[in-house]
């Protein structure tokens, strides 16, 4: 038996049905959760002693909304948590899709794990999904003034306003974007005999 199916036996043993789907791809096991059982299937991850996942590695948050460029048929944004045992030398990939495509929220890990702080703080920026109970939820990378959330899919590629620093105001200001739209076309040159070959 490989630690692998230890690892997949003991999650079917602890959790049962509360998972969702559970995919082994690459040596590793992903398991997607229902979003209402998040926060305490993550204490389960954490505290059962078969498990006994004692560090959160890393959370981002997803946008399916054209998942490998094709049409996605499902709920539209998702938080993958990654998580590590030391105890036990195994790793897990935890998935939940928020159940709100206009207001994405799931519950916030920062209670269970506190790496988790700024990892759903970022999510919470560039995705705009919403983690309950999160005592800090404020953007972390763009300013306080930023409109939209930059890595959904719809935010448009130029942004809708700029910031710079005015030397006559003395102050940043924010202005709409200035930046025409173009497209680059690389330019290819084909020389015979390049580099001596014929």
């Amino acid at each position: 038996m490989t630690r692998l199916d230890v690892l997949q036996a003991a999650l079917e043993s602890v959790l049962g049905s509360k998972i969702k789907k559970l995919v082994r791809d690459r040596g590793e096991i992903t398991i997607t959760i229902a979003a209402e059982s998040y926060h305490e299937i993550a204490r389960t991850l954490r505290d059962d002693p078969s498990l006994n996942f004692e560090q959160l590695i890393d959370l981002c948050g997803v946008d399916y909304s054209s998942y490998k460029d094709q049409p996605w048929d499902g709920l539209r944004f998702c938080v993958v948590t990654h998580l590590l045992s030391i105890t036990h030398n195994w790793r897990l990939r935890v998935k939940v899709f928020a159940g709100d495509d206009e207001m994405p929220a799931v519950a916030s890990l920062n209670d269970l794990w506190s790496a988790a702080n700024w990892f759903e703080r970022e999510a919470f920026d560039l995705f705009g999904i919403i983690f309950e109970g999160h005592l800090d939820l404020r953007r972390i990378l763009t300013d306080y003034g930023f409109i939209g959330h930059p890595f959904r899919k719809d935010f448009p590629v130029s942004g809708h306003v700029e910031m710079r620093y005015d030397a006559e105001q003395k102050r940043v200001i924010y202005q709409p974007v200035t930046i025409e739209p173009r497209e680059n076309v690389p330019r290819v040159i084909r020389e015979d005999n390049y580099g001596g070959l014929h």
